[in-house]
Order: C-alpha cells, then structure tokens, then sequence
C-alpha cells in the first residue's frame, strides 16, 4: 500500500490504486468455488465455526507433532479428517446458489450430525472389521452407503459438479462393467463390494489421497496461512518491486516474482492471482500493458508458483510420497524446469516491454531491497528452517512441517511490523482450517475414483489403450496424455487434479519406458495448465476479473505467455538431464543453455519481437526451431541455436541498413 501512496505523488502514476478488498473477495467468489461460504447472523454460530476450525488445526498439530494419545491407526485418523472436513463443509457451504447464507437449515444439520457419525461409527467398528476379514454387515452397508453420499454432496458443493459427476460415473462403471465394451469391459461389481472397499479399508475414500491430505496438505496449508498473517505475501511484493520495478516494463516483471514466491506456498492458483494481483495488476496496467495481457501476466505466474520448489504447494510432497523416493530428489528435479518456465514469461515480458517501449517504476519511488530486508527479512528463516529439516535433519515431512510453524510463529514476533497476537494467530488456524476444507473434500472424492479404477482395473486398461498408441509414436502418446491431464484437471485443485492424472495416466507413459519421476511431472504441469487454457481457465477468469480484460481473451493470452511451459515437460521426458537426472557440469550447462534457446524462441515467434520486431517467416522459424530443441540430439540442438543466431544476424544487418539509411539521409538534408 505504501507503494501506491508515494506512487500517486508521481505525475505519471496518479490513478494508480491496488484493487480494493471488495473487489478481490467478489472475483474469488465468481471463480473460486470454495470462497462462496456462509456468514452467519447469529454471533453463536460464527464463533462455534470459528473455535472449531480451530480445533480442527489443533487436532492435525497435534497427530504432527507425535502426541500420544493422539497416535493411532491410519484409518481412524482419517475417519476423523474426513468427519471433521464434512462437518466444516456443510456449515459453510449452502446447497444453492439461492440457499441461505445467514443461518444452516435443517437438512444441513442433519448432514452435520451424519458427518460426526462416522468417524465414531469406524472407532466402535474397526476391532469387529479386522476380526472378520472386513466383511461388512446390513449397517455396515448402510453408513458406507451414507459416506459416499455425503462426500459427493459436499464436493457438489464445494468443488463444483465436475468432479462429483467423475466420481458418480467411476460408481457406475463399477457397477456395470459387463456392459462396457472392449478393453473397458470388467466382471462388475455388486454395490456391498464396491461400498466395503471405498468405506471399510484405506483403499478407497479413507485412501492415499485421504492420507496426503490429512498430512502434508493441511499442514502446508496452516505453514501458509501463518507466513501470510504475518506478512510474507506483503514482503515478497517489495522484495519484488526493490529488485524488477524499475526496469523495462517492471511491474510486470514483479508479478511474475511475487506471484512466483508466494505460489509456491500457498498453493491455490485462484488465491494467488486475487492475493497478489489487486496490487500488481493495477501498475500494469497503468504502465502501458493491455487488461488482457496484464490479467495473463498474473495468472501464468501464479499457475507456475505450484510447479516451483521447494514447496510446490504441497506437491513435492506428495510425489514424494507416491514415487516413494525421498523430498530432494523430487526438488532437484523440479527446480531447473521451474526455473526455466519463469525465465520465458519474463523473456516474453520484455518484449512485449520493448516492442511498445513500455518503461519501469522510478528507482527513487519503489522499496528499498536493503530496507525490505531489514524490516521483513527474518521471515525467510522458516523456510531456510524447513529446507534444513527436510534435507539434513532426516525428520519426516510431517514433523518437519509442525516444526516449521512452530518456527514461523516465533520468528514472526521477533519485529513488530511482522508480530502476531493471540487473536492473529487463532484467525490464521481458522483459516487454515477453513483453506483446507476445500482440499481434502476433493481428496475424499477423488478417493472415490481412484479406488473403483484401482478395484476395476480401469487404470490398467487406460494404460493398455495409451500404450498401443504408444508403439506407434511416443510423441502422439504424450500428446494424447497431455490432452487427458488437462481435461481431467479442469476446475480442480492441484493436488486433487495431480492424485487423478497420476493414478490414470502415469503409468502407461513409465510402461512405454519414460521415468516414474519425468512420467508423474509431466502430468503435473499439464493438470496445473488446466487452471490457464480455455473453456475452464479459472486463474485466467479470475485474473480477467480484476484487469476488466474480456476472459477468453485473456485465457488466450495466457496460454500464449505459458506456451513455453507447455513445451517443456516434452523436453525434460525426451532429455532426462533437464530434471538433473545423473546431471554432470557440462551436461547441466548444455541443457540450461539449450532449454534457455527454446524458451527465447518461443517468446519471439509469439511475441513477434526478438531485437526488433520479426516479419511471419522469421516468427515460423523460430517456432519451428523451439520445437526441434525438445529432443536432446546434438544435431536438433544445433539446428535450434543456428536458428536463434540466424535470427539475430538476419536483424543486426536490418538495423545496419537502418542506420545507414538515417545518415543518408541526415547527409542529404543538411545538404538541401
């Protein structure tokens, strides 16, 4: 805010205003489902919902932290999450559009109380399930029956029909699978079987989703939450602006930063976009970018910060966990490829800065990076806190997680401008609660298709399909895969989207021979994509509604400024070494050197600018060449980089003609 204050006592910055709050929470509303919640008119309720957001913080702390009595089998700690996640979502969250937002109806309570139910239904039946080989009775049936229904409805509620409509179809298929044709065809099932494996074991909705949700995520969650509350976003936005906003086009290349940084925390495409971009979208704007540009600027950056390490938005660790492998072997991987997406937006960015001769900040306006630092500078120690822990310490990602927070909260008091009271921190747990409902819900639901694919062997026959594809050309493989990632991971929250894509996709493209890790990346970036390309591009909408830019358009420039990123998970599967797989120096050098060409070339053919603007046949080169630079032949790379060098000397002669031309001409006028 600071900024825009000593901004408008500049002539050329008058009108510039961050977004106002009012604004912001309208755009997350439209596009982000999760942020439709009730606000009660009884003080009572909001208090109930607050102190047990709270405790739903508390409790996950405390299972974190190693508490004893709060040890106890995965399932019942799932149950519990998952009881705990229902009961927050139908208080929250009305049936309708035009239900109540003021009080909870009747039926609502009635699915609270069904919610608190069955975690305590798992506890009284846990003993007599394992004595009996989980075989399930008439009640049994009944409340696994309730379960699949209220995790439906409250995802319908919360995450919107696409996914509740996956899931439903996924029950259907297991129900009548002697009806499907070909590869698709299974034995069916009967519903008992398909309730006892979803309800009665940790197969299904009290699953592997279930489970990186009921750790990592919400802790992730509560870290973020608590770095926000005490004003990391705030410093990320300065730290930004003191070291990109004077330059060309700079507030541009600042919402590239801070969106990064904080991406990477938070986790949410949709809240970054809104979090950062009522400040840097405005300053854009009144730079000189279009509201579409400026509103794609935002969200391609904001997309990216998931794909980001060292947190990824909770990802790495739940790559992590599905690979098996350990933490830093999925952030040295992701590291280089992030990177390398960031360094094509900003490329593009400046060149769009410098085909409209759009200018930066004044120095002596913005933050001072030494400043920035002395005030907000010690709030980096819990992340450095956290690599330690995950890389050195040898503790697991949980306990590192809790400790971590611990960390943040104490380090947080250390300055006033970061320092947090009781009331701060109670409001940064209920958020983090209430960020997390939206989560895990579609984790439970998520669940539900992950366990009938698993039970039906849908994900084997998916893999069988992609596969004879793939005997014919692994490139149309991992474009049919590609296609997939996105459609599947429409609308969805990251982790969600990712648990989808890698149990139905991935391991067909590791039984054609690409690596479990390259395999799992890939579809990653392509489900975070979904957030950027049309029809459903939600951060681009989001981003579109604060530019006043028009959606479409705006998700078109997105994909345009991401286009890079696009190309490069095809890059790190055809060339391992940009994942720094057995990675020597040179082998290092080359491939940042040639994934760096690739990028350029990209944003050239795009932009239509490299040092000047390109004519189309120059533009189609470039494009061209980017392409040929994804395959880690040493002939592709060099027709890559000659392209790039063609280009160049093709517009050093031009601009040498220019010049020539102006002194003529200067010659022939003093002569006159």
């Amino acid at each position: 805010m600071e900024l825009y204050e000593e901004l408008n006592k500049n002539q050329g910055y008058e009108s510039v205003a961050p977004i106002d709050e009012k604004k912001g929470a309208e755009i997350m509303e439209k596009f982000d489902k999760e942020s439709r919640t009730r606000n009660f008119d009884a003080k009572s309720l909001t208090k109930i919902i607050f102190y047990l957001s709270i405790f739903f913080t508390l409790y996950h702390m405390g299972y974190a932290s190693g508490v004893r009595f709060l040890q106890m089998v995965n399932i019942k700690h799932h149950a519990i999450h998952v009881g705990l996640v229902l009961i927050l979502g139908f208080s929250l969250y009305p049936a309708t559009k035009n239900s109540t937002r003021k009080s909870i109806p009747i039926y609502d309570w009635i699915l609270i109380i069904l919610s608190a139910a069955m975690p305590i239904y798992v506890f009284i039946r846990y003993l007599p399930w394992t004595a009996t080989g989980f075989m399930p009775t008439t009640l049994d049936m009944v409340m696994g029956t309730i379960l699949i229904f209220l995790v439906l409805e409250c995802s319908r509620r919360i995450s919107g029909p696409a996914l509740t409509i996956l899931a439903i179809l996924f029950l259907l298929y297991g129900l009548f699978g002697r009806q499907f044709p070909g590869v698709f065809r299974h034995r069916g099932y009967s519903w008992e079987r398909i309730v006892q494996y979803l309800t009665m074991d940790i197969s299904g909705i009290y699953g592997t989703s279930v489970k990186v949700s009921s750790t990592f995520i919400v802790l992730f969650i509560i870290f973020g939450e608590v770095m926000n509350k005490c004003g990391m976003g705030q410093f990320f936005n300065d730290i930004a602006n003191a070291l990109a906003g004077h330059t060309m086009g700079g507030p541009a290349k600042v919402a590239v930063l801070a969106s990064g940084f904080l991406g990477s925390i938070n986790g949410s495409a949709v809240a970054n976009v809104v979090t950062t971009g009522t400040f840097t979208i405005p300053l854009m704007k009144k730079t000189g970018y279009s509201k579409e540009f400026a509103g794609a600027v935002e969200a391609t950056a904001s997309v990216g910060g998931q794909l980001l390490p060292p947190i990824m938005g909770a990802a790495a660790f739940v790559m992590a966990e599905t690979l098996g492998v350990k933490y830093p072997v999925i952030i040295r991987a992701a590291v280089l490829p992030a990177l390398i997406y960031y360094l094509g937006i900003i490329i593009q960015v400046q060149m769009r800065a410098q085909k409209l001769n759009l200018k930066g900040i004044p120095k002596e306006e913005l933050p001072k990076a030494g400043q920035v630092m002395i005030e907000r500078g010690h709030l980096l120690i819990p992340i450095i806190f956290l690599l330690y822990m995950l890389i050195f310490s040898g503790k697991t990602v949980i306990v590192s997680a809790f400790w971590t927070i611990v960390v943040t909260i104490i380090i947080a008091q250390l300055r006033p401008i970061s320092r947090m009271s009781l009331k701060d921190l109670a409001e940064a747990f209920a958020a983090g609660a209430k960020s997390t409902v939206s989560v895990a819900i579609a984790c439970a639901c998520v669940g539900i298709i992950v366990g009938v694919a698993a039970q039906t062997g849908f994900a084997l026959n998916v893999a069988s399909t992609i596969i004879r594809i793939g005997q014919q050309s692994i490139f149309l493989t991992l474009l049919f895969t590609m296609v997939t990632c996105m459609i599947l991971g429409m609308g969805l929250p990251s982790i969600p989207s990712y648990l989808i894509t890698a149990t139905i996709a991935a391991p067909a493209l590791v039984e054609l021979g690409v690596p479990a890790l390259s395999a799992h990346l890939f579809c990653f970036y392509f489900a975070m994509f979904a957030n950027l390309t049309p029809p459903v591009a939600l951060a681009s909408f989001a981003a579109a509604g604060l530019s006043g830019g028009n959606p479409m358009k705006t998700g078109i420039a997105s994909v345009k400024l991401a286009l890079g990123g696009f190309i490069i998970p095809f890059m790190f599967v055809f060339n391992g070494k940009l994942l720094l797989e057995g990675t020597g120096f040179l082998d290092g050098i080359q491939v940042v050197l040639t994934a760096s060409i690739g990028v350029t070339l990209i944003a050239a053919a795009v932009e239509g600018y490299l040092l000047k603007p390109l004519p189309i046949i120059f533009r189609l080169i470039a494009f061209v060449a980017a392409f040929l630079l994804i395959d880690s032949a040493t002939l592709t790379d060099l027709v890559g980089i000659g392209a790039l060098v063609l280009i160049v000397l093709y517009q050093k002669l031009i601009n040498k003609k220019d010049k020539h031309s102006d002194v003529k001409e200067d010659n022939l006028l003093k002569e006159d």
